[in-house]
């Protein structure tokens, strides 16, 4: 719920801003007017700040909200399925048990339809993509005002929960990704045949330039697809119900239980996708052309 205190444009953008932690450079304006001194210092960036100091922080920032709550929901995800798996029984399965085994068996099916290859670790990468991107996606059904509300009663000025709307966390994943696409691609052809298939294709050899830049760009779009359109679908999504929030209390309930109820297909999907396209992009890896 806005408050009072907040202009419609200061809310989403207070919504919209991730606590990050980083060094800022000598000679950055901070906030309160101050200029940093030799050395630079570490310290939070704040939203009215005078330079935008995420930016300025560069690359040594780091958006301790998208760290926390990426890390909680993956600690969530294996402290469930392991004591799922250490309690598991060959008679009637309990509810979690079945509820587990469910996904298991639907990773793997698709998996299995799509990957035809050996190799032990694309199921259990292609569950923990699912259900960890799942679980950081449905963090977006929290009302937007809860956890940030109790944060800033613990003194924390931001705190966005979804991480999956933060770039950097999406990219992240994706790079991963594109990293075990790169190394797949070696393992499985040798240097000769990986940079034979980027630079050979489609045209032959006498046009191996422009069969280079071709493949190449088609190699690095496949992390930034990955990234974007996870990102671009959860924080438009995110932005929907910052959106609802700022409507009167009646008009609330009646927009965002139905979003909701929407955004659990997205959410879904969302996490789905990502899943099969890292299996179609590692089975690509893996075969020769």
């Amino acid at each position: 719920m806005a408050t009072e205190l907040m202009t419609s444009k200061s809310y989403i953008s207070h919504h919209l801003t991730n606590l990050t932690f980083g060094k800022l450079p000598e000679g950055t304006t901070r906030y309160d007017g101050t200029i940093v001194g030799d050395g630079g210092v570490w310290t939070f960036a704040h939203s009215s700040a005078t330079v935008n100091e995420a930016a300025t922080m560069g690359f040594w920032a780091i958006n301790v909200d998208t760290m926390f709550w990426s890390i909680a929901l993956g600690i969530l995800f294996l402290w469930l399925f392991r004591k799922v798996a250490v309690n598991a029984t060959s008679g009637v399965p309990g509810k979690m048990q079945n509820f587990v085994e469910s996904i298991v068996d639907f990773v793997e099916d698709n998996v299995n339809s799509i990957f035809s290859h050996k190799n032990a670790l694309i199921a259990p990468l292609a569950l923990t993509i699912f259900v960890w991107v799942f679980l950081m996606n449905l963090m977006d059904l929290v009302p937007v005002d809860w956890i940030p509300y109790i944060a800033s009663q613990m003194g924390i000025p931001y705190m966005k929960v979804v991480p999956s709307t933060d770039i950097n966390a999406t990219l992240g994943m994706a790079l991963a990704v594109f990293a075990l696409i790169i190394y797949y691609s070696i393992k499985m052809k040798g240097v000769g045949g990986f940079m034979a298939e980027l630079s050979l294709q489609p045209l032959g050899k006498w046009l191996l330039p422009f069969n280079l830049f071709l493949e190449i760009v088609g190699l690095i779009a496949k992390p930034i697809s990955l990234a974007l359109r996870l990102f671009g679908n959860m924080y438009a999504g995110e932005m929907v119900f910052i959106l609802i929030a700022l409507l009167p209390f009646w008009a609330q309930w009646v927009l965002s239980v139905p979003w909701a109820i929407f955004h659990i297909l997205i959410i879904t999907l969302q996490a789905f996708i990502f899943m099969v396209l890292t299996i179609v992009y590692l089975a690509m890896a893996h075969e020769e052309h």
